[in-house]
């Protein structure tokens, strides 16, 4: 069995003649623009049509990129997780594709032996997910969400675990399951760093930024960390979560919070949570691949160049455009005219949550005008800047209005969650205080 590294979640596994490409995300300009590669990957259509099967994990555009699919052979059949909402696989079927949902915990056998078993992150436990609402999407009925989805590959002798983005906290009940039902690990690929909009998008000191940046990293470490300690693989390779910001973006790039491979590979290696003599870490570069029978790799891992990194960032990503900037300015009246249906869907969800604060959110617009909005019963309304000093307690959003517009028309034109993913938005928030119900219900904040 062969392991080869693609870009970010995306690898290949290829073993009795089967081929299964895992969360497909190669080409520049996710997320609205915001997230490419580095280096650019230099896209083979002889190669990627030759797949078997397409492992979906879940519904961010890091992982189901739709520009991707694009490019895509429409005859390779995809394989995602029986979610209880069809959102995914509609997304999908949408791009020309056939879907086929595999239930929870389900060994399925592809052929030539190779098998796949789905799991949610959630373990099918809706009272673990009610607890991680970063999705926007969290189901009242005793079924799994769309947060994230864990996979082992096996071909009878070798067994590959892909943790994809599934919180420790929320799937370590599903990964223990797992190891229950299997031998042993021999490969696992698992995340090292965080996305989101903190500390980046966020109005801090220097100082409370530096400590931000510092906690992030180290809170994604600590769980690959613990991912690594509790499975105890032969083998494993992070991966996942790697992005370089672009156009005026960029400036950001620095000030995620977001460990380079390079620093998660020393960082593990030096763990004593980790039986250092029974997991071996592996680096790979694009297209290389891991064989678990001779246990080596195609080639040595060349490190990534940083001087060369900050280069194209500055000569050509940060001249690259975003999405939205091709879009007309919408007026105040087209803005303010979906706002009504837009609030009638956030309070809906909000009240299912039973969610209830003090806290305002304050949509910056133009002319030195704002929506308030009121998370406790309370309606929206539109003031003017001046009243923000009279507010004990609130979220400023700052955006493009024309990403603004996108989103408040709905998930087919743009989604707060991706653009919060994508450090599109800017954040004040006072008092500096997360409360989770709150970007929640705002998830929902369109018509």
């Amino acid at each position: 069995m062969k392991i080869r590294y693609i870009k970010s979640a995306c690898v290949s596994i290829e073993s009795k003649g089967v081929k299964i490409l895992t969360d497909p995300w190669l080409v520049d300009g996710e997320y609205y623009g915001a997230w490419c590669h580095y280096p650019k990957l230099e896209f083979n259509h002889a190669y990627f049509d030759s797949f078997d099967y397409i492992y979906i994990s879940h519904i961010h555009p890091d992982h189901f990129s739709k520009k991707t699919f694009v490019l895509l052979n429409k005859n390779i059949p995809v394989l995602i997780h029986q979610y209880a909402s069809p959102f995914l696989k509609m997304n999908i079927e949408q791009l020309g594709f056939k879907v086929t949902e595999l239930a929870h915990n389900t060994k399925t056998v592809l052929k030539n032996g190779v098998s796949i078993d789905i799991l949610a992150a959630d373990n099918c436990n809706p009272e673990l997910c009610a607890k991680f609402m970063g999705c926007g999407v969290i189901e009242t009925k005793f079924k799994s969400t769309q947060i994230d989805s864990l996979a082992v590959i096996s071909d009878g002798t070798y067994n590959v675990l892909n943790l994809n983005d599934c919180p420790f906290d929320l799937a370590k009940e599903a990964v223990e399951r797992v190891l229950n039902q299997y031998k042993s690990i021999s490969f696992l690929l698992v995340g090292y760093g965080g996305a989101g909009p903190y500390p980046q998008c966020f109005e801090l000191s220097d100082e409370e930024r530096q400590k931000a940046e510092n906690s992030k990293k180290l809170q994604f470490l600590s769980q690959g960390e613990q991912y690594i300690s509790l499975v105890a693989p032969n083998f494993y390779m992070p991966f996942a979560g790697t992005y370089t910001l672009a156009g005026r973006l960029s400036e950001l790039q620095n000030k995620r919070g977001v460990p380079e491979l390079e620093e998660a590979f020393i960082y593990f290696e030096n763990s004593n949570l980790i039986d250092q003599k029974k997991s071996k870490p592996v680096l790979l570069n694009t297209y290389e691949y891991f064989d678990l029978e001779t246990q080596k790799s195609s080639k040595e891992y060349i490190p990534v160049d940083m001087v060369k990194k900050e280069r194209y960032i500055k000569n050509v990503l940060s001249k690259r455009k975003l999405d939205y900037e091709y879009d007309d300015e919408p007026s105040l009246e087209e803005i303010l005219e979906l706002v009504p249906a837009a609030f009638e869907r956030m309070e809906s969800k909000r009240k299912e949550i039973n969610f209830t604060t003090e806290t305002k959110v304050l949509i910056q617009l133009k002319d030195d005008k704002y929506i308030k909005i009121g998370f406790d019963g309370s309606n929206y309304e539109l003031i003017h800047g001046e009243m923000i000093d009279e507010i004990k307690s609130f979220v400023e959003y700052s955006l493009s209005l024309k990403l603004l517009y996108r989103i408040l028309r709905g998930p087919k034109y743009g989604h707060w969650n991706n653009a919060e993913i994508g450090s599109h938005i800017k954040f004040r928030r006072v008092p500096n205080i997360f409360e989770r119900g709150l970007y929640h219900s705002m998830c929902f904040f369109h018509r």
